[in-house]
């Protein structure tokens, strides 16, 4: 075969930078604050119900919409944390991961000749698939240092073309928890143009602070026209798990269920039967977790400062993003290419995550969410690289 077989409109997309700046990683020895995984293992109670799971005859194919006790536990916490009211048999889809979430809703919502709007910088997933269902993304951008958005950008990216709207709160990479105010314009803009919300909440339960997590859901006249996405990966420090869901209104989850299903069908058993334990206890089992993300936020942003950085403190996630200008770079991804061998440290380019590079050309990604002696140790090496 001579030619390429992978498809022209997949090209831009042939590799991710995770897996890029992870192969750095591994490669180097470098430590790894690019790819936004924990370096512990979930809360010990989330781990027992593993177990008991796997001990249990939970090994087999689960039902393709998942397993009903955590169809009803996602149900319950959806009631219980925001006052949102599921069918948890019509109204809610396990899935593998929210990425496969995310990709099974964007292909079942959108095909050539509509558009997406995604606010930028954007998860780099949200790009692909919306290539892979042939559409075409239309960006809003969130501009530094606060990450906040313009009103009336958002309004004209909404055209007649415009199938869906994407809504990351809180935001990867930036760190921002959308304010009730900036939803409730994303709102009324879906509201007015009768378009479609697919929201990324999978840091639902990670903010700091005392910032609260508002889903796009609970503001009026959205609950039906809203995809809501999270993971348990993400809130249990599980990401290995990867197990996620759609909730929403039954006409829509049920277009996510016809492409999922030809996508994995199901997965992970074990761990579904483990979430349908925990889930009613997230707050609990969490509430330490969150203190020690809080804690390890300050340190590497302490850190940061240090090299005379200017860094905003992120309301939720595993990230801070930092403009690494002051460290005589021009250019993220080269930058980030260098910076393993220079500095024994691995991080993520931002620029990548804009649909003008030039928008976010310096700005740098760092992940916090390892533990304290290698966020001091990695801040250790870059103040011998740079100071």
């Amino acid at each position: 075969m001579t030619c390429d077989p992978l498809v022209e409109r997949m090209q831009p997309y042939r590799s991710s930078i995770f897996a890029e700046m992870s192969a750095l990683a591994q490669r180097t020895g470098a430590i790894n604050l690019g790819q936004g995984f924990p370096d512990t293992d979930p809360p010990s109670a989330v781990l027992d119900a593993a177990v008991v799971a796997l001990r249990s005859g939970h090994n087999q194919y689960p039902p393709g919409a998942g397993l009903a006790e955590l169809r009803a536990a996602v149900a319950r916490h959806q009631r219980r944390a925001y006052g949102i009211d599921l069918d948890s048999d019509s109204g809610v889809q396990i899935t593998v991961g929210a990425s496969e979430a995310l990709a099974a809703t964007i292909l079942a919502t959108c095909g050539p000749g509509d558009e997406v709007v995604v606010f930028e910088p954007y998860f780099d997933l949200y790009a692909a698939v919306v290539a892979l269902a042939g559409a075409t993304l239309r960006t809003v951008t969130l501009r530094a240092p606060e990450y906040t958005f313009d009103p009336q950008q958002l309004r004209a990216a909404v055209g007649p073309r415009t199938r869906l709207v994407v809504v990351n709160t809180p935001h990867n990479p930036t760190g921002r928890v959308f304010t009730t105010a900036e939803l409730t314009e994303i709102a009324v803009v879906c509201c007015d143009a009768d378009v479609l919300a697919v929201t990324d909440e999978v840091y639902e339960h990670l903010t700091f602070d005392d910032c609260a997590h508002v889903p796009l859901a609970t503001l009026p006249g959205m609950f039906e026209r809203t995809f809501t996405i999270s993971s348990a990966g993400k809130t249990f420090s599980a990401t290995g798990w990867k197990i996620g869901w759609v909730s929403g209104p039954p006409e829509l989850v049920a277009a996510t269920r016809a492409v999922k299903q030809h996508l994995s069908y199901s997965g992970g058993t074990p761990f579904q039967a483990a979430l349908a334990t925990v889930l009613d206890d997230v707050e609990p089992i969490i509430s330490d977790l969150r203190v020690d993300l809080s804690r390890q936020r300050d340190l590497l942003c302490a850190g940061l400062a240090t090299l005379g950085l200017e860094v905003r403190r992120p309301a939720g996630t595993y990230f801070v993003v930092a403009d690494v200008a002051p460290l005589g770079a021009s250019d993220g991804v080269a930058f980030c290419r260098s910076l393993p061998e220079r500095a024994g440290v691995v991080a993520v380019p931002t620029q990548v995550f804009y649909a003008d590079p030039d928008d976010g050309r310096t700005l740098v990604r760092f992940a916090f969410c390892k533990r304290p002696q290698v966020l001091a140790e990695a801040v250790d090496r870059l103040q011998k690289a740079f100071c």
